[in-house]
């Protein structure tokens, strides 16, 4: 028995990079199970990637393949995999839709905010230092017939090229730290770590931890508010 449980330690410490990250996933595991799904932790790591990125230039397009951004009213709508309620409150928050389709079908997504965007898992808000330059992205969904190809990487280098075509600089997004392999995948687009999120769930509570361009951590009920810059990425 102890031979397992040290095993499985093992596993989780090389899964997610660190004993840090490791236990914090016990913990989230262990609140979510007592707390029947009520309570549990959300660690975020905030990164910047570069518009006009290098890393996509061996990204070359597919004839079957076409991205282009959405309207409010596109039936496309109808296959997204979110309440239409959700779909509507975005749009109407100012925020724009770029959808890959493969041989004319829904293939995928990616959401933009300017200037803020309000976090919909935690109570959050982020924003952007330097809005003519930097922008939030959101929800990047592919349908799971195409997640083994190269339909992100195509939907990615559009959105890419018409976000560089407008003068944009830096894409800022949130990744939840017990996704190792969302990590390694901005990390090879050189995303740059910009800061870092905790927040604790207790029922209709919430306690955050929250550090921006490598300060201080700061602690707090209260939700925050994050300003995001690319300028000074932090060392962790």
């Amino acid at each position: 028995m102890k031979n397992r449980v040290q095993l499985k330690w093992r596993s989780l410490v090389a899964e997610f990079g660190g004993k840090r990250i490791a236990l914090l996933y016990v913990l989230h595991r262990l609140l979510d199970k007592i707390s029947r799904g009520r309570a549990g932790i959300v660690p975020y790591r905030l990164v910047a990637q570069p518009i006009g990125n290098p890393a996509l230039a061996s990204v070359r397009p597919d004839s079957s393949t076409v991205v282009r951004r959405i309207a409010p009213d596109d039936p496309v709508i109808a296959s997204f995999p979110r309440p239409r309620n959700v779909i509507e409150r975005r749009f109407a928050d100012g925020s724009e839709c770029y959808v890959a389709f493969v041989k004319g079908d829904f293939a995928g997504h990616i959401w933009i905010a300017r200037g803020r965007y309000a976090e919909d898992e935690i109570r959050c808000t982020y924003r952007i230092a330097n809005p003519t330059i930097g922008l939030w992205d959101y929800d990047v969904y592919v349908q799971p017939a195409h997640r083994l190809g190269r339909t992100l990487s195509r939907l990615w280098k559009a959105v890419d090229d018409a976000l560089a075509a407008e003068g944009a600089a830096w894409s800022f997004s949130r990744i939840n730290r017990f996704n190792p392999q969302s990590i390694r995948s901005h990390e090879r687009l050189g995303a740059l770590p910009v800061g870092d999120l905790v927040a604790l769930r207790l029922a209709g509570a919430q306690f955050s931890l929250r550090r921006v361009a490598g300060g201080r951590w700061i602690a707090g009920w209260r939700a925050p508010e994050l300003t995001l810059s690319a300028a000074d990425p932090q060392d962790t």
